[in-house]
């Protein structure tokens, strides 16, 4: 029953994607010293969502290569530390937004199931 509440399945698709974009970060902030590594980042939710509305997939994540408005280090590596932190940050908000959209829509069935007194 709780994967037909359209709003329990919204939350959990949001927490999926923070956790996937959240170890997306951490593999970066890993790669920082590899030669050559591109920076990658997930796409963005709205875009997953509409996408998911229009071809009836899954709620698969599309990993894709950071583009980097200047130039990269001198040993080809494009993750910056600070764009890392942010995103991370950004993740870690989504995911607590999408944790207590999940408690308040469960609070709300509970009350509304309950018998009056």
């Amino acid at each position: 029953m709780p994967s037909d509440i359209a709003l329990l399945r919204l939350a959990g698709a949001l927490g999926r994607h923070s956790a996937e974009r959240l170890s997306t970060a951490a593999v970066n902030v890993a790669n920082a010293d590899t030669p050559g590594y591109r920076a990658k980042d997930i796409e963005p939710f709205s875009d997953a969502v509409r996408r998911l509305r229009e071809e009836s997939e899954t709620m698969a994540f599309r990993t894709r290569t950071v583009e980097k408005l200047g130039a990269a280090s001198p040993n080809g590596n494009t993750v910056s530390l600070e764009e890392e932190m942010i995103r991370a940050g950004a993740a870690s908000r989504a995911g607590e937004i999408a944790a207590t959209l999940f408690e308040k829509t469960i609070a709300m069935l509970r009350a509304a199931g309950a018998r009056p007194r």
